[in-house]
């Protein structure tokens, strides 16, 4: 059988929601992306610094100025320099970025999120109710005890008795969602045809109901019951949020509910009521009917169950699709159509706007006329903006801005208007339609996207000089006023600004300022960004860098062969996405250095002279010297020689080199250099050897020398490692006992006393200091944080595994002592305790570190193992009221991290010296990263950006000796490292259009701006093609005399758009398009393959060309026509100063295809002949020398073509249909002819199809459109199979929330000791594939193979994930099998979801409705590899425990096997 593993998150959003959520002060976005919860806080930066840190990173200088004058209101500095010359504002704005707390992967697709207020959750904050396909509810709450979610209720309405009558079609057929009342009273699920689930909640109505209560109206307020305590001890009042929830009928509330189209809760009522819209008769815009719909208003009496009609409207358009329920003071609904608006106030008074000319001819319900706006509202969002002046935003789904505006006298609405946002005010920011908006503060909001990346945006006032300088004359005392709105962004109201001793200002500033915000223009920009590569609409392998010699030479060996090259993104949003498994660094300079072993690189400060010497002189110098502007001057590095002979030698920094420093009293042959670095505020220079800690002054001459000397014992143990976070240094030595000092401000290194007697009788295994800045292991925390020296904290690993943590400098007693971490629990505590004998991990060497990037860090503790796997554990205070202690309040959680350090087959050592493991490496700044370098055999980064979770990435190459950063002015923010090949690099790591910890991977993603949907690799060019589609308005055909009726529709001006197809050729070494080929009008490209063909009958000869497939559709009573267009990619002469555009496309061969498109390609046979599937046929065609494709063999089809895949060279064809499942056939050159073998019984819509050779096996893999992955097998000895002629159906797995749609078939790499390639090898020895040995033609027979190299299918998604199919051996297939069951007993399960149930074929999916006419499953299932890469977040005795207990010899063979089966383990050239 198989394992399914997947590679990347999904990264489109599908749903987004603001909430108070980890506590009741906090502003927090929870974004749902398909089975991915991610909870985010919000953080304001800046502008100004925000642009300073992009562009120290992206550009290497800024062209930018700055002139005071930019911001002279009145211009008197103009009008004496000129007004014309250029300026460049200083932005005093902030920015709002999002910052990511955690995320929950979940077993289930998110279909809706709603907020649900309430008192009695444990933060403090509010529920969250999250909706699951088909009909599933899960309430959840923020637990500060964990750091986690835990599930509060979950609601299932799946079963049988709730689904009406046997014939009603399946819950996924219908649209699903869910609404709540903004009094969080109860929330509605519509599911099935016209099913509502009520949940009731408690606490909030009961609070809801009193808060309004008047009592001249009401009479005297009702006294609240007193909970009674019945015989068992129990309450009457039970304690939870909700109450049993119940299944309404919608025509129950109202017979004319038949066919419902969407409801909301409206705002202001004091029960919950709802606005539903609806019709009797089943919407058809064929038959003619117009104005079917009607929108009703019920109340909800929840405890009686019952409703109350308020209010209801007929004749509504019958293009409505949604109802959206407005806040005070607008009130009422809006109801979106596609063609017009339409506000229904409280009353059933109703204001509509037409937005395009069809809104006349769809409805004659009463419209005001904006149809000048040619709008199209399908797929549009709309979020408030300024409720209290009626002011909205609507995201089109081409991603433009439209502002609608109400207008409101008092209390009732008279009429709203639209205006179109140009994109100069920042109307164009977003690329293509959105998913979801959720207002984040007053200024900005969020809008996710499934077709390009999610945005943060932000908006301003823009205000005339004149009205500024009117508001100035009227008030001058408020000077405050100067500043534009955009200046105030994020502050609170503008009321505030003013102080209580300014009355007539504040009423003058408030008039002016509803004056400024009715007549300021808005102005949108973009304040951050999530990164997504949704939808992946077609991927390759290719290189993707340039082929530059010399740059090839630079890069041997540390660049991967191959990348994965996809093209993503619907509309402008469109990319391409170069994925690489590893970081593929960027290389400043290369040097061969065999005997380099560390490097430490330092900026040290010259030694002040005498005469200046004291406290103050030492601090105004040391001022002169800003720590992040100045470049590390020099360099030391520790050397092995070829005898073992050990040294150091201190080194002077160059551009992007370095070179010897000679001359100073740094001594060469004092030792190997464990650590070194700057104390002193960079006065001193510390070098930690072996044997004694050496002190230098900034020119290296010698300050201080101090010995390991055990003055009791004689002893002088020597120095394992060594810590330093100025003014603290830390050394652990071989005999573990440590040493702590502090440099004091004469500069002087002396030894702490220890007074605490545990550090002198304690055996110490490792240890770490780090610098507080957070004040997160502060004792009393406060939001003022401790200067820099004085909040240093030391990390001590006992022998026996006790975590200990000092404050320092008072060593009299730990403030933090936890005995657990050995065993690597998910929640480590002071109070942890592990059962006696259980199974402890080998943990040798910790470090805590500050993680994150230019917007936020965080820290985080490290615990690295004797197999260079790491444990990452996120520190966190649980808010107590009672104390603040911190073996109480301080707990830490592990971070999931599937990630397995490699067994490298190269020994990073020479035999004859020491083998030592080099240690983490904390980097303050690499490319803007704050990181943790882990060297060694495995060496990786762990990266982490605001907007992930801490990943650790492997760097391309063999393994690492030494690394240090390196910043000069040569290589900024740079590292360099030695490899064990003995050769030096100085890089970067490139973070322009790269990102790295949002989905584990290398991803850089150029915006192409257009619409792509193909993409193939041209191998002998390096280039890539690739389909685009731009819209135009479609035109009648001209030549036609049958449509007499066509004459009306000439002058139409709001046309319908059609698709039009253009071929783009892409260099890689710079990402631009070098050639463009258009095609006809109405012709859109369908696939991009590049074959191998046969272009010369005559001589036989082979080349790779581009083939492009095309549908020509002109409208729906036209025939579809297609074209088979082949080019040859030829080099020419580049353009002037443009070296990438030597190439140029070349077309070869245009075949027409009368009936029908070329809907799929591909290479088959021996002969470089083309299959084409083009209509309903599948024909076999060669290209002749004149151009033409002569078809030599066909076979009918029956439907639509999808896919068509050949077994290379075997003349096994795959075909998919859209409808009719999986064929299977055989094609022969001795005659020309082909076969039918076998085809699926079920009706199969299958989207993509491939084979998957499994020793001397052949499978076939069928995803289809329910997410489905259908395992299929051709063996006619079947006796249920007709000799053949059925498919055997093995088993189905469902992909869940990331159906595939795109899928390749690519051989697979194995390290040297799998189980699968042994036995793959050995079993496959004598065989052919099956279907050579079961029947297939005399071609395949006569041709025996090798056994086929080990292979592995590449899945993509509409949501962005990535994942991998790949076969495994039978044993090891029960032994996965049985860790899966055990792995899913033992670790908790978000939401409530069920992980097995999610990957069981859907009831309602094809397997469900048709079930498969040979089943040979016989109750296998494929291993889901999610649940295997959740393997270390089990504690270690338990891990222990389960591999004993499934049949592993130990742990560690369960690590090799997960290592070779999960991630892109099996894609070792990418």
């Amino acid at each position: 059988m198989q394992c399914y593993s997947e590679l990347t998150p999904p990264t489109a959003v599908t749903h987004s929601l603001s909430l108070p959520f980890i506590s009741a002060q906090s502003n927090n976005l929870v974004v749902a992306r398909a089975s991915l919860l991610q909870i985010f806080t919000t953080k304001s930066v800046s502008a100004e610094l925000d642009k300073a840190q992009n562009s120290q990173l992206q550009s290497s200088r800024s062209t930018d100025r700055y002139d005071a004058r930019a911001n002279d209101d009145d211009g008197l500095e103009t009008s004496f320099l000129g007004g014309d010359s250029y300026l460049l504002r200083s932005d005093r704005s902030n920015y709002t970025k999002l910052v990511l707390i955690a995320e929950f992967p979940l077993a289930g697709t998110i279909t809706g999120l709603a907020r649900i207020k309430s008192k009695a959750t444990a933060s403090g904050g509010e529920a969250l109710l999250l909706a699951f396909k088909d009909a599933k509810l899960s309430m959840i709450e923020w637990d500060p005890d964990k750091y986690s979610i835990s599930t509060t209720s979950i609601h299932y309405y799946e079963q049988e008795e709730l689904q009406g009558s046997p014939w009603a079609a399946p819950l996924s057929h219908h649209v699903n969602f869910l609404a709540t009342d903004p009094g969080s009273r109860c929330a509605a699920l519509k599911f099935g045809l016209r099913s509502l689930a009520i949940l009731q909640f408690k606490d909030a109505e009961e609070d809801m109901t009193m808060d309004d209560w008047d009592e001249e109206l009401d009479g005297p307020k009702p006294v609240k019951e007193l909970s009674t305590t019945l015989a068992n001890g129990t309450s009457s009042n039970e304690e939870t949020l909700y109450s049993t929830s119940f299944v309404l009928r919608l025509p129950n509330l109202d017979p004319s509910l038949i066919h419902p189209v969407h409801l909301a809760f409206l705002h202001e009522y004091r029960e919950p009521t709802f606005g539903i819209l609806s019709s009797t008769t089943s919407p058809s815009s064929v038959l003619g009917r117009r104005d079917q719909l009607t929108f009703m208003v019920f109340t909800l009496d929840i405890q009686q169950k019952a409703s109350t009609t308020i209010l209801s409207v007929t004749g509504l358009p019958q293009d409505l699709f949604r109802v959206i329920a407005l806040p005070a003071p607008v009130g009422g609904a809006l109801l979106v159509g596609t063609n017009e608006l339409i506000h229904i106030d409280q009353s059933g008074k109703s204001h509509g706007v037409g937005v395009n000319q069809f809104a006349k001819q769809a409805t004659s319900f009463s419209l005001v006329d904006q149809s000048d706006l040619e709008l199209r509202l399908e797929g549009c969002e709309i979020e408030a903006i300024s409720t209290e002046i009626g002011e909205f935003i609507m995201v089109l789904n081409d991603g433009r801005l439209v502002l609608i505006t109400f207008r409101v006298d008092g209390r009732m609405v008279s009429g709203l208007s639209l205006r179109l946002i140009t994109p100069d005010a920042g109307g164009s920011i977003i690329p293509t339609g959105v998913s979801t908006l959720s207002k984040l503060n007053k200024t900005c909001l969020f809008a996710g996207s499934e077709g390009a990346d999610s945005l943060v945006i932000g908006w301003s006032r823009k205000q005339s000089l004149i009205r500024k300088r009117k508001v100035r004359q009227q008030d001058p005392s408020s000077f405050d006023l100067d500043m534009e709105d955009d200046d105030m962004e994020d502050t609170e109201d503008d009321d505030d600004i003013y102080t209580e001793d300014y009355e007539p200002a504040k009423q003058t500033a408030q008039a002016a300022n509803v004056l400024n915000v009715r007549t300021g223009e808005l102005v949108f920009r973009t304040h951050d960004r999530l990164v997504s590569i949704a939808p992946i609409r077609d991927f390759t392998l290719g290189q993707a860098t340039s082929h530059d010699t010399e740059r090839q030479a630079n890069q041997d060996g540390v660049a991967s062969e191959l990348s994965f090259v996809c093209v993503c993104g619907q509309g402008k949003g469109g990319s391409v996405a170069v994925i690489n498994r590893e970081i593929q660094p960027k290389f400043i300079g290369r040097f061969e250095f065999p005997e380099a072993r560390g490097f430490w690189t330092m900026t040290a400060q010259k030694p002040i002279p005498k005469s200046l010497q004291g406290d103050k002189a030492a601090v105004t110098m040391s001022a002169e010297y800003e720590r992040s502007a100045q470049y590390d001057r020099f360099m030391i590095v520790a050397k092995t020689d070829l005898d073992g002979y050990e040294t150091s030698d201190v080194y002077v920094l160059t551009g992007a080199g370095f070179e010897a420093l000679t001359g100073t009293e740094f001594d060469p042959v004092a030792g190997f250099t464990i650590e070194a670095g700057t104390m002193g505020n960079h006065l001193r220079i510390i070098q930690v050897l072996r044997t004694a800690v050496h002190c230098y002054d900034g020119d290296f001459g010698l300050a201080q020398i101090v010995p390991m000397l055990d003055e009791e014992t004689g002893a002088e143990p020597w120095i394992e490692s060594a810590s330093i976070s100025d003014p603290f240094i830390l050394v652990v030595r071989e005999d573990a006992s440590i040493f702590i000092a502090k440099m004091f401000k004469n500069l002087e290194l002396e030894e702490l006393e220890k007074e605490d007697a545990v550090l002198t009788s304690t055996k110490w295994a490792t240890g770490c200091l780090y610098e507080d800045r957070s004040g997160l292991f502060a004792s009393v925390q406060s939001d003022k944080g401790a200067s820099s020296g004085e909040n240093i904290v030391l990390f001590l690993l006992s022998k026996a595994g006790a975590l200990h943590v000092y404050a320092l400098p008072d060593l009299s007693r730990a403030i933090y002592v936890a005995e657990g971490l050995p065993f690597v629990p998910p929640l480590l505590s002071a109070n942890y305790t592990a059962r006696r004998g259980t199974a402890k991990d080998t943990i040798k060497e910790i470090l805590v570190a500050d993680l994150g990037d230019m917007t936020s860090s965080y820290p985080y503790l490290i615990a690295r193992h004797a197999n260079d796997d790491v444990t990452i554990y996120q520190p966190f205070r649980i808010p107590s009221t009672t104390t603040q202690d911190l073996p109480t309040t301080l707990h830490f959680q592990k971070l999931s991290n599937p990630v397995l350090a490699d067994d490298l087959e190269q020994a990073l050592y020479s035999e004859n010296e020491v083998q030592r493991a080099p240690p983490m490496r904390r980097c303050d700044n690499v490319s803007g990263y704050q990181t943790v370098f882990i060297p060694g055999n495995s060496p990786s980064f762990i990266l982490k950006s605001s907007k992930a979770m801490p990943r650790v990435l492997r760097l391309q190459g063999d393994g690492v000796r030494g690394m240090s950063l390196f910043h000069t002015e040569g290589c900024q923010r740079g590292f360099i490292y030695a490899d064990s090949k003995g050769v030096a690099r100085v890089s970067q790591i490139p973070v322009r259009d790269t990102s790295y910890a949002e989905i584990g991977m290398s991803l850089k993603k150029i915006p192409l701006g257009a619409d792509i949907h193909s993409i193939a690799y041209h191998q002998s060019s390096g280039t890539f093609i690739v389909g685009y589609d731009t819209m135009e308005p479609f035109e009648l055909p001209k030549e036609d005399d049958y449509h007499k009726e066509w004459l009306h529709e000439k002058d139409l001006t709001f046309k319908p758009r059609v698709e039009r197809g253009q071929i783009k050729l892409i260099n890689p070494s710079t990402w631009t398009v070098i050639d463009t080929v258009e095609l006809e009008p109405c012709e859109s490209i369908m696939c991009i393959e590049t074959l191998n063909l046969e272009i010369s009958e005559s001589t036989n000869e082979r080349k790779h060309l581009v083939t492009v497939g095309t549908a020509v559709s002109r409208g729906e009573d036209l025939p579809i026509r297609g074209r088979v267009l082949v080019y040859d990619v030829v080099a020419v002469i580049p353009e002037v100063g443009r070296p990438e555009t030597n190439r140029k496309l070349k077309l070869v061969a245009n075949e027409d295809i009368p009936r029908g498109a070329a809907t799929a390609i591909s290479e088959i046979g021996t002969q470089g002949l083309m299959l084409v599937a083009q209509g309903q046929k599948c024909m076999v065609r060669g290209l002749k020398e004149d151009g033409t494709l002569l078809p030599v063999a066909f076979m009918d089809m029956s439907c639509y073509v999808t896919a068509v895949r050949e077994l290379k060279g075997t003349g096994l064809c795959l075909m998919a249909d859209a409808v009719k499942g999986v064929w299977f056939t055989g094609y022969t050159e001795e005659p020309y002819r082909m076969v039918l073998f076998g085809k699926s019984s079920t009706k199969l819509e299958t989207i993509t199809v491939d084979f998957l050779p499994d020793g001397n096996e052949l499978l076939f893999v069928a995803c289809d459109s329910d997410g489905g992955i259908h395992i299929l097998q051709f063996d006619p000895d079947h006796p249920k199979s007709l000799q053949g002629h059925l498919l055997l159906h093995r088993t189905t797995f469902s992909a869940g929330a990331n159906p595939p749609t795109r899928s390749m078939l690519l051989p697979r790499t194995l390290p040297p000791n799998s189980d699968y390639a042994s036995q793959h090898v050995n079993g496959s020895a004598n065989g052919t594939t099956a279907a050579a040995a079961n029947g297939a033609p005399d071609y395949a027979s006569s041709h025996p193979d090798p056994p086929a190299p080990p292979s592995i299918i590449l899945f993509a998604s509409p949501t962005g994930a990535l994942a991998t199919l790949a076969p495994l051996s039978e044993p090891l297939y029960r032994r996965l099998s049985s860790l899966t069951a055990q792995i899913l007993s033992s670790l908790p399960h978000h939401a409530g979801l069920n992980p097995k149930d999610y990957r069981a074929p859907p009831s309602a999916g094809v397997v469900g409705r048709v079930p498969p006419g040979v089943d040979a499953g016989v109750g296998r299932a494929i291993v889901d590899g999610a649940l295997l890469a959740r393997w270390n977040e089990i504690a270690a005795g338990r891990r222990t425990e389960i591999a004993g207990r499934v049949g592993f010899a130990d742990v560690g063979e369960v690590r090799d096997v997960l290592r070779e089966v999960l991630g892109a383990g099996g894609l070792g050239y990418l």
